[in-house]
């Protein structure tokens, strides 16, 4: 049988994004399986250079057409979808998200199957192929950076003012070297800052990276209980900085006043209110990474914002880091989404308003859209490592079967959006967005 051939598509949604979905230490794997030819389009601003490729067995080309199966990581813009082609990327499509609703009608138009890396899981939904560490990694460092920005604006200088944000160091090996070393060097905040307390929302990858970063510091973990004892700022210290992290049963209740359980919240997070309000005036930061869809609670709402702003209840808050930036979804005042170069703005609750910078009345809202991209060469290789032992089914499948007869692992089943240009039963509840 012929060989299939595998495309990589040069990411250019923005200048910003460097990443790969397969590195070339994959493509020499799958060249030397002998199973499939790889295509690669050259690229100047990908952080694996084209000669990498080249070495490991591929051919670089800017012509993708003859490829079967294309992997690329973003969107890739409508007018490039080719006719009955297989493309594996990240299509922002299973929330309905409008801007994107253009491009999945001309997928479904061109009888495409599109496999969505987002929904690529195991048996108990837990997600295999992802960038979420990365992003909570990048997230928190731009977090931390953010903070000393607004320290310094205030005429405050702390170690946190030497933070670079996560995109001018050369690796996360770097950032990491360089912000323990600067965590070495936290004697403490002044009086009125102390202390400073990061809450961090969820549990997941996202939590998980972001944490990583922070216990560079000397950093001590406390419960959201103790967060709101009376005498919190009288028993912490200030050489340290401590970190809260947040569960669904600390954030939210059900609307009834019944008992929370988890999967009932899960089921329907409509029945449910939040109450994260009351632990939002004792943080210094927030940082964001929970999922957030139209039936959720908000966590932070900008009624709460403006009335505890007004009544000077929000003077410690300082910056939320939105990772998961839905745009006035779960941090309501999260206006719009930024660029690694120009991260942050500041939400005026009294006005509603927002400017650029960390400067002026109101929090810093860090809401970089892209985190991973930040560290783009350790994010994709820990991607195309959970990919790769998938490629071998997923280029010996017959693609052309109808989509009850495919032979695919469970883990890519559930994870294709279209087959041959139609809805899988798993999503033709997407018909009510298109």
């Amino acid at each position: 049988m012929p060989k299939i051939r595998v495309g990589i598509r040069r990411e250019d949604k923005n200048e910003w994004e460097r990443r790969v979905p397969l590195t070339p230490a994959a493509v020499g794997s799958l060249v030397a399986s002998g199973k499939a030819e790889v295509l690669v389009q050259p690229s100047p601003a990908r952080v694996f250079g084209d000669e990498e490729y080249l070495r490991a067995g591929a051919r670089v080309e800017e012509e993708l057409s003859r490829a079967d199966i294309v992997f690329a990581v973003k969107e890739i813009p409508a007018g490039m979808i080719d006719e009955g082609r297989c493309y594996f990327f990240f299509s922002h499509t299973i929330k309905g998200q409008p801007y994107n609703m253009p491009l999945l009608r001309r997928m479904m138009e061109r009888g495409i199957t599109l496999v969505d890396y987002e929904c690529i899981a195991d048996d108990a939904g837990r997600r295999l192929v992802f960038f979420g560490r990365h992003a909570g990694y990048a997230g928190m460092i731009d977090t931390l950076q953010a903070y000393g920005a607004r320290m310094r604006w205030e005429g405050e200088e702390s170690v946190f003012s030497d933070i670079r944000s996560a995109y001018r160091y050369t690796s996360l090996e770097h950032a990491r070297e360089e912000i323990g070393a600067i965590g070495r060097r936290l004697n403490g905040a002044s009086a009125e800052r102390c202390p400073i307390v990061v809450g961090i929302t969820g549990y997941g990858n996202v939590s998980q990276g972001a944490q990583s970063i922070l216990d560079l510091f000397p950093c001590e973990e406390i419960t959201p209980g103790r967060l709101l004892s009376s005498n919190l700022r009288d028993t912490l210290r200030g050489d340290r900085v401590y970190k809260v992290v947040f569960y669904e049963e600390d954030m939210f209740e059900r609307g009834d006043g019944g008992d929370f359980v988890l999967q009932d919240y899960l089921d329907h997070p409509e029945d449910h209110v939040s109450v994260f309000d009351r632990f939002l005036p004792h943080l210094t930061m927030l940082v964001n990474g929970i999922f957030w869809d139209e039936r959720c609670p908000r966590l932070v709402t900008k009624r709460f914002l403006r009335d505890a702003w007004t009544a000077g209840e929000l003077e410690r808050l300082k910056v939320i880091g939105d990772i998961s930036i839905d745009i006035e979804g779960s941090i309501e005042c999260s206006a719009k989404a930024t660029e690694s170069d120009n991260p942050c703005y500041v939400y005026d609750p009294v006005g509603g308003g927002i400017s650029d910078g960390v400067g002026g009345d109101g929090p810093v809202i860090m809401a970089v859209d892209n985190l991973p991209c930040e560290i783009p060469r350790e994010s994709s290789e820990t991607f195309s490592k959970a990919l790769l032992p998938l490629l071998p089914e997923i280029v010996g499948a017959d693609w052309s079967a109808p989509f009850d007869e495919l032979d695919i692992p469970a883990q890519i089943e559930r994870a294709v959006i279209l087959h041959k240009g139609e809805l899988t039963p798993r999503f033709l509840f997407m018909k009510d967005f298109l």
